[in-house]
């Protein structure tokens, strides 16, 4: 998996989040945005530890 799939997923979720809060579906919006939240907060670490490991590759 790459961090494109992790990001669109991310933002799939956000997408259902916003929707759901605009309908009204409060329960499903909060775990919508709890799933975006989790799916970027990993992308970002994955990201940062990719640019370590290429760093450190080049040394």
């Amino acid at each position: 998996m790459n961090f494109g799939n992790l990001l669109y997923w991310a933002l799939a979720f956000l997408l259902v989040a916003i929707i759901a809060g605009v309908l009204g579906f409060g329960g499903v919006a909060g775990t919508a945005m709890e799933g975006a939240r989790l799916l970027f907060w990993v992308a970002l670490v994955l990201l940062v530890i990719s640019l370590i490991m290429s760093l450190i590759r080049r040394s």
